[in-house]
């Protein structure tokens, strides 16, 4: 990658002559960081046995989420909600606990005073497992040398640990947020029920907006952004949309013996590899041109130079990106990744119907149906029939100029101290999206710090997290709440 921009930065530089190049070496000399200002952090004290020991309890119900509900075993998630006055015995004795629909569960811890109130979430579903493929029981919560193992250890039962576990910490302590603080959790997140909709139906028909929603999404991480030697503290604020596609194309059938030209599987692999040609325009959403002008201001030469005059390197990062694909490019567009395929049942048999279905992430700059109005574009074959079979927009972005953000990047920064806080777009969905319609500061961040390899297994195998970092996440969440 590196090779990468610095050929392209210095093919740039040369066609754009003398005069722009050295406005463009202006730009970069005075793209630096803010001055940071040395000030005092509170050291906050976590009981990192207990908490691990609450987080222990949790993995070991199996509160796994399938589409097919049948599936679900109703036991193992009243299971987790009935041992929660065990857990957090505290946050029972300061808080009003209602239960709504679909495995909905919804705190009110009173504040002080009236004014805008916090929204802590998370959620307490996990995805299923394969469990031969796991080294260790995926819900025995084992702890091996100093690493906890378990389904939900990321995803997300250490949020909703944290959360509580934080919340139990300072009622103990005598601690009263200054305004009304919320938990809600859901217990569906996993397969997009609509637990989080009913909390924020309700809010919405109690008229309560609040001033800041935090909810699951970026962290603590190392090396994910081009030049920058920091660790990053990515706070969403906005994810991208979704929809799955199905591409598919209908025949006569026939035996493969005397196949006619053009069958169905030969017509969408024609339409897949027109797709996969024709990529969606890249785009500089708000939440990425505020996260490279944030990180790139602490990036070496020849970042520096393309972060601080982006718009002038956009056509070179459009090349660049549709190369390399990743991260980067997932970034910067809408991307199409075709994830499954069906045709016929034989092998010497044309199918009459055969179809393939992409994954969707839209861009914020995107809609979906101009997303789907690319793809027919592009195909251009009327006998590939183009449906979305499920999808949503992006969600809105959030503000970063609003005491919301502060306190969440003040949180950050003061739990992970060599970090650079940053707004970033992310690319998962998540339940945050269904409060962008009654507030606009809304944050996605899980709260610790975590490898690639680590991130990796979120929805995979050998899902784990290190004690130590569970330890910051209660601290983290400490913080956000003793700002509430």
């Amino acid at each position: 990658m590196n090779k990468l921009v610095k050929h392209a930065v210095t093919g740039t530089l040369a066609a754009l002559g003398a005069g722009a190049a050295a406005t463009l070496a202006v730009r970069t000399a005075q793209f630096t960081p803010p001055a940071e200002e040395p000030r005092a952090v509170e050291p906050v004290s976590v009981d990192i046995d207990a908490a691990l020991a609450a987080l222990q309890a949790l993995i070991r119900c199996k509160t796994v989420s399938y589409y097919d509900h049948a599936l679900e075993d109703d036991a193992e998630f009243e299971k987790l909600v009935g041992m929660l006055p065990e857990l957090y015995p505290h946050v029972f004795e300061a808080c009003t606990l209602t239960r709504m629909d679909d495995r909905a569960l919804l705190f009110k811890w009173p504040g002080r005073t009236p004014g805008k109130p916090a929204v802590l979430m998370a959620h307490y579903d996990v995805v299923p497992v394969d469990e031969k493929l796991w080294d260790h029981d995926p819900f025995a919560a084992e702890v091996i040398d100093g690493v906890l193992w378990g389904r939900g250890a990321l995803d997300t039962k250490v949020t909703f640990n944290g959360v509580l576990f934080g919340a139990n910490t300072l009622i103990a302590q005598g601690f009263v947020p200054e305004h009304d603080v919320y938990f809600a959790f859901s217990g569906c997140e996993e397969v997009s029920g609509p637990g989080a909709v009913h909390i924020v139906d309700w809010f919405a028909e109690q008229g309560i907006e609040p001033e800041l929603v935090l909810d699951e999404g970026g962290a603590v991480v190392q090396d994910v952004f081009p030049g920058l030697e920091r660790p990053c503290g990515l706070i969403g604020i906005a994810e991208k949309g979704m929809a799955t596609v199905r591409f598919s194309v209908e025949s006569n059938g026939g035996h493969a013996s005397a196949p006619k030209p053009h069958s169905p599987i030969v017509a969408l692999a024609e339409a897949v590899d027109a797709v996969e040609s024709d990529p969606m325009p890249l785009k500089l959403s708000e939440p990425i041109r505020k996260m490279f002008d944030t990180l790139g201001r602490h990036t070496g030469m020849p970042y520096r130079t393309l972060f601080s005059t982006i718009d002038a390197f956009t056509p070179v990062l459009d090349i660049l990106t549709r190369k390399t694909g990743g991260n980067l490019n997932a970034l910067m567009r809408t991307t199409v990744a075709f994830t499954q395929m069906e045709g016929s049942n034989a092998p010497n048999v044309i199918p009459p119907t055969a179809s393939v279905v992409a994954n969707i992430r839209i861009n914020p700059e995107d809609r979906l149906d101009g997303v789907l109005a690319h793809l027919e574009e592009a195909v251009d074959d009327p006998d590939v029939k183009i449906e979305v079979v499920d999808g949503w927009n992006p969600s809105p972005v959030s503000r970063t100029d609003c005491a919301g953000y502060e306190r969440v990047a003040r949180a950050v920064a003061d739990t992970w101290t060599d970090c650079v806080v940053s707004p970033y777009i992310m690319m998962q969905c998540s339940d945050s999206r269904h409060w962008g319609r009654i507030s606009d500061r809304v944050y996605r961040f899980c709260g610790y710090d975590v490898t690639a390899e680590e991130l990796a297994t979120i929805h995979g195998n050998n899902e784990r997290i290190p004690v130590d970092v569970l330890g910051r996440n209660v601290e983290f969440f400490i913080r956000v709440l003793k700002q509430c």
